[in-house]
C-alpha cells in the first residue's frame, strides 16, 4: 500500500488541533508494516523539523519550496494520496496523482463556507472525505451541496493513552474553559460563561471559573469579567501542556459551550481524567461528550438553563461521581490516539483495495 500524506506541517511549532492529529495520523502510517515507501509532504511558515526522515518527510518554510517538493516525490505513484486540510489541495496539480485515489480530511471552520472556484475545481478529484464529526459533514455540505453523494466517513478523533484514575479535585470547584480568545472566533462562550457567573456564584458562593489562552478578544473579556464578578474568574493566560494538564487534574468540569467546534480535542483530555464537560447544543461537541453521559448540554445564550447545569457539574456528590466514571470510560473505550489511529488505518486499507 503506497500513500502520500499532504498536511500543514506535524512539526510546527504553531503545535494546533490539526497539525497534532496529523502528527498522530503521520506516526501510525510510518510505522505500519503494510505501507510501501510512504512519503509526507508538509508546509509551515514555523517549521522545526526540515529534515528527510528515512527519505519519508519533505519539509518546507515556503510555498514555493513545498511545490516543488511535490514534484519531486520519490518512487512510484501512490495508490491514496491524503490531504490533511482541504487548503492543501492546491498542491494537487504538482503531485503525479496518475489512478491514486484522493482523500481529504474536513476540520471544521476551514469548510463550512463556500470554497473557491479553484478548490472546488481540485474536489472532483476527491475520492471519499473524512470527517471529525457528522456536525463537521453537514455544515460543510450547507455551504458545498454538490458534494452531497460523494463517499463520506465520519473518523472521531483522539489522544494519549488511557490514565490512572485521577482523585476527586479537593480545591475550589472551578470550572475550566482552554480556548483563544481571537475576535475570529468570538463563538467558543466566553461571553455567556462570564455573564452567567453570577447566577453561579448565588448557588456556589466559593466557585471560581479559570480561563486558560490568549489573543486579541482578552481584554474585552477581561473587562467584562470586572464588571460582572467579584474576582472569582481567573484569566490564567497561556499555559504550557504540563500546566493546562494540572489546572484539569483541580478542575472540577471542562466548560466550553461554543456554537461552532468541529470536535474539540480539550474535551477527550477532560474526559481523559474524569471530568465531565459542559458543550452546547449546537454544535459537534455534544457528539464528543453524549449527553448526559460524560457532561452536560445547554444553549449558552440561556443564563438561567446555563448557571444550572454548571451548578450541577460542579457540586460534589453521587451525581459528579457518575459523570466522572462514565467520562473516563466513554474516553478509554473509543477516543485515545490508538483508536484513532486505527480507524484511519482502516479507511486507507479500504480504499488501497478499491484500487487493485
Amino acid at each position: 500500500m503506497r500513500i502520500w500524506m499532504v498536511s500543514p506541517c506535524p512539526f510546527d511549532r504553531s503545535y494546533g488541533g490539526v497539525q497534532k492529529t496529523a502528527q498522530m495520523v503521520w506516526e501510525a502510517i510510518e510505522n505500519c508494516a503494510e505501507m510501501e515507501n510512504p512519503q509526507l509532504l508538509c508546509y509551515g511558515l514555523d517549521c522545526v523539523d526540515r529534515r528527510n526522515h528515512n527519505g519519508s518527510r519533505h519539509c518546507n518554510q515556503s510555498k514555493l519550496g513545498t511545490a516543488v517538493g511535490a514534484f519531486l516525490l520519490p518512487g512510484r505513484p501512490a495508490d491514496v494520496i491524503l490531504f490533511w486540510h482541504v487548503g492543501m489541495l492546491k498542491l494537487m496539480p504538482f503531485l503525479r496523482s496518475g489512478k491514486a485515489r484522493i482523500i481529504v480530511f474536513l476540520h471544521g471552520i476551514e469548510c463550512w463556507k463556500t470554497l473557491d472556484a479553484t478548490t472546488q475545481r481540485l474536489l472532483r478529484r476527491v475520492s471519499m472525505f473524512l470527517t471529525n464529526s457528522d456536525f463537521t459533514w453537514r455544515t460543510f455540505l450547507h455551504y458545498n451541496a454538490a458534494w452531497s453523494d460523494t463517499p463520506q466517513r465520519t473518523i472521531p478523533l483522539g489522544v494519549d493513552a488511557p490514565t490512572p484514575a485521577i482523585p476527586r479535585p479537593d480545591g475550589p470547584s472551578a470550572a475550566l474553559i482552554v480556548s483563544r480568545m481571537q475576535q475570529s472566533e468570538d463563538y467558543k462562550g466566553h461571553r455567556q460563561l462570564i455573564r452567567a457567573w453570577p447566577l453561579v456564584s448565588q448557588r456556589l458562593p466559593d466557585a471560581e471559573l479559570w480561563i486558560v489562552g490568549g489573543g486579541d478578544l482578552q481584554p474585552d473579556l477581561a473587562a467584562l469579567a470586572s464588571s460582572c464578578s467579584d474576582g472569582r474568574i481567573r484569566f490564567q493566560g497561556q499555559v504550557s501542556d504540563e500546566a493546562k494538564a494540572d489546572l484539569l487534574e483541580r478542575c472540577r468540569c471542562l466548560t466550553m459551550p461554543s456554537k461552532g467546534e468541529g470536535f474539540g480535542l480539550v474535551y477527550l483530555e477532560a474526559m481523559r481524567l474524569g471530568r465531565p464537560c459542559l458543550v452546547s447544543t449546537f454544535d459537534a461537541g455534544r457528539e464528543v461528550v453524549n449527553p448526559p453521559e460524560a457532561g452536560l448540554a445547554v444553549d449558552p445564550d440561556d443564563s438561567a438553563q446555563l448557571a444550572g447545569a454548571l451548578g450541577r457539574l460542579l457540586s460534589p456528590g453521587t451525581e459528579w461521581d457518575q459523570w466522572s466514571a462514565r467520562a473516563r470510560e466513554r474516553y478509554n473505550s473509543g477516543y485515545t490516539a490508538r483508536h484513532f489511529q486505527q480507524r484511519c488505518l482502516d479507511v486507507f486499507r479500504e480504499t488501497a483495495r478499491q484500487c487493485n
